[in-house]
């Protein structure tokens, strides 16, 4: 089987952000979100798949390379206009062939990965096989309504339904045969201009194709706002293992699990776990964490952050506290005269802050 994950979208939730960089590289817990979306398919026994691109190509190719590093062998494909996911299906024909194949979105977060869900769609194979999860709003997402419940044959499909039937959202995983290629080709575009695969598979459905789903109740995020970037960030958190590869001085203390990259430097200051701080990083006179990343070579003086994310090359002075805050690569944040208890930021790449008092 192979796979086919998506990095072409253009992240509008996350700009100012994916105005210079993709959204799939947006960093969880240092790592970008698209290394684990590759990790779990290469764990779920994936081999060859092909990475849907847009205008971040070259970003994304950096990143991923020819996939060896993650197990995996990749192909990239050109989608020249984000036209929908069953468009991506579409120009991917020639490298899909008449393989079955994985549907994955490469912003999506799931931690307990695809290994079930592709081993139940090779055992009881359908034309098409959903992922589903429960949501608290369902008109935001595409919904299945679902024979029996939440689990076998699925009856019907809609996008962002008024009036929902169901609670059961797609979460962005499906499994295909090659079934599907005729259904992209026989579907037109929706009123938002894209060739949309709930009509693709809702296509499925009217043929007498049998379709399946399956719920899980796992933790899922779409990290497609600040919001879930950092609730994702919480989450993966919880899961990295401490240590002090860098150098962290004697009046300087560190509790909890705390990653402190080879190469950072740690003076007079407090970590609080789960924490990262990366390589190159220097933490002077400052408070950190809990649940905070801080990328490659930032800066941080007489500042107090928690529960936030700093990408690469960073400039934090004189904040006394940033909270729930996401902070772009070469973002300059720096006390000006007046002191304020608590800040909550959104800030783009290469951007300047001026704290007021």
């Amino acid at each position: 089987m192979k796979a086919l994950l998506l990095a072409g979208g253009t992240g509008s939730r996350l700009r100012p952000f994916t105005h210079t960089g993709a959204k799939q590289l947006m960093p969880i817990a240092n790592r970008p979100v698209l290394s684990y979306a590759l990790d779990a398919l290469a764990a779920a026994g994936i081999a060859e798949t092909g990475i849907v691109v847009g205008s971040h190509e070259r970003e994304i190719r950096r990143v991923v390379g020819d996939g060896s590093a993650f197990g995996l062998r990749v192909t990239y494909l050109r989608q020249h206009r984000p036209l929908g996911l069953a468009h991506a299906v579409r120009i991917a024909r020639d490298f899909l062939g008449d393989d079955d194949f994985l549907l994955y979105l490469g912003d999506n977060y799931l931690p307990e990965g695809v290994t079930g869900f592709l081993r139940r769609a090779r055992t009881e194979r359908a034309a098409a096989r959903l992922l589903l999860t429960r949501v608290a709003d369902p008109t935001a997402f595409g919904v299945a309504e679902v024979e029996g419940g939440d689990e076998g044959r699925v009856l019907r499909l809609e996008e962002k339904p008024e009036h929902p039937r169901s609670d059961l959202a797609l979460v962005g995983v499906y499994a295909f045969t090659a079934a599907v290629h005729e259904a992209v080709r026989s579907i037109s575009p929706s009123a938002r201009g894209e060739l949309e695969i709930t009509h693709a598979v809702q296509w499925m459905i009217d043929q007498g194709l049998p379709v399946r789903a399956e719920t899980t109740a796992a933790p899922w995020r779409d990290t497609g706002s600040v919001d879930d970037m950092l609730e994702v960030n919480r989450h993966v958190l919880d899961t990295v293992t401490g240590g002090i590869e860098g150098k962290v001085d004697a009046e300087s203390t560190v509790r909890g699990r705390v990653l402190v990259a080879e190469g950072a430097v740690v003076r007079g200051s407090r970590i609080t776990g789960p924490a990262i701080i990366g390589a190159g990083t220097v933490v002077t006179d400052s408070m950190i964490g809990p649940y905070t990343a801080v990328g490659e070579d930032c800066r941080i003086e007489d500042s107090a952050i928690a529960h936030s994310v700093l990408l690469p090359g960073a400039r934090i002075a004189g904040a006394p506290r940033i909270e729930d805050s996401l902070i772009g690569r070469g973002a300059v944040v720096v006390a000006s005269p007046r002191l304020s208890r608590s800040h909550r930021l959104v800030i783009g790449d290469d951007s300047r802050v001026h704290l007021t008092s």
